[in-house]
C-alpha cells in the first residue's frame, strides 16, 4: 500500500486487481467534467512532461476511447477501451488497454464520491485477467503516471 497526498493504491497479494483512493478539493461535477471532457482529460491525465493525441474519447455508456501519450523522446504509449456504464457524476465502468501489453484488458471502475464540503474522494477498483498481467501493470511504473496525473487533476479542478 502506498499514500501520497491522500492517493491509496493497493494491490493485495494474490487476487489479480488494484483498488485506488484519491481525494480532490473540488464538488464530484468538476472532478467528473474533468474525466468525461476530451479537452480537459488531455490536461491531466497522464505524466508529467508527455504530450497526448486523442484519436476517440465518448465517455458515455457505450462510447469508447484512444489515445496515445509520447514522452520527450519520442517514444509513443497508446491506450484504448469501451465505456461499457456511465452514470453522470457518479460511477463509471470501462475496459481498459496498454497496447504495449495486448491481449491484456483490464475491467475498471471509478466511483465519484461527494465528501461535501465541495471535496470529492475517487474510488477505482482495476481487475485483470490474471494475477501476472496486474503484476507487470503495478512493475510498469503505473503508480508514479497516476500519482502525477492526478496532481495535474488537483491543478486543472482548482482552477475552475
Amino acid at each position: 500500500m502506498t499514500t501520497t497526498k491522500s492517493f491509496i493504491i493497493t494491490a493485495p497479494g494474490g487476487v489479480p486487481y488494484i483498488d485506488f483512493e484519491r481525494d480532490f478539493d473540488a464538488p464530484v461535477a468538476a472532478v467528473f467534467r474533468a474525466h468525461s471532457e476530451p479537452g480537459l482529460i488531455k490536461q491531466w491525465l497522464g505524466p508529467r512532461g508527455y504530450e497526448m493525441d486523442i484519436e476517440r474519447y465518448d465517455f458515455t455508456t457505450g462510447g469508447g476511447y484512444r489515445y496515445i501519450h509520447r514522452n520527450g523522446q519520442g517514444e509513443e504509449f497508446a491506450f484504448n477501451g469501451v465505456f461499457h456504464t456511465v452514470r453522470q457524476n457518479e460511477f463509471a465502468i470501462q475496459t481498459f488497454e496498454f497496447e504495449g501489453f495486448p491481449d491484456v484488458v483490464s475491467i475498471e471502475s471509478l466511483r465519484f464520491e461527494d465528501l461535501g464540503n465541495g471535496r470529492t474522494r475517487l474510488h477505482g477498483h482495476a481487475v485483470y485477467p490474471t494475477l501476472e498481467a496486474r503484476d507487470a501493470m503495478v512493475a510498469s511504473n503505473m503508480e508514479a503516471g497516476m500519482t502525477q496525473g492526478y496532481e495535474r487533476l488537483d491543478e486543472l479542478v482548482g482552477a475552475q
